[in-house]
């Protein structure tokens, strides 16, 4: 039998509203953590970079937006299938098309790593 310490249903996870929409928290150890992220219609996560973080996220559902810059209008729309790596350093934003998002999101355990640019909720 399975220790049941080693399992636990998606909605026990912690999700975080953000302005965006919302995250949940599905995997997280030393050395790596896992995300389900959910962008609402129409809106944006914050033009950043990590130092140190190194992440890779996979479009479940919708098409995402992506900007490497803080040219509004440089933007390329990744439709569900693709893959998108952001290494340290990496300036990068993360938005929705008139139809909301899901996006799965690995990276390395850092968290706290985002240097904002810009940023569409005054955070």
């Amino acid at each position: 039998m399975i220790d049941s310490t080693r399992f636990k249903h998606i909605s026990l996870c912690d999700t975080v509203d953000k302005p965006w929409g919302y995250e949940v928290l599905w995997a997280h150890s030393n050395d790596y953590v896992a995300k389900i992220m959910f962008i609402k219609p129409n809106c944006r996560m914050s033009l950043q970079f990590h130092t140190i973080k190194e992440e890779t996220v996979y479009i479940m559902r919708g098409e995402l937006k992506v900007w490497e810059s803080e040219n509004e209008e440089d933007c390329t729309v990744l439709p569900p299938g693709y893959v998108y790596h952001v290494e340290p350093g990496r300036v990068h934003r993360f938005g929705a098309t008139e139809e909301s998002v899901m996006l799965i999101e690995v990276s390395t355990n850092h968290l706290d790593d985002i240097v904002r640019i810009k940023d569409d909720f005054n955070r």
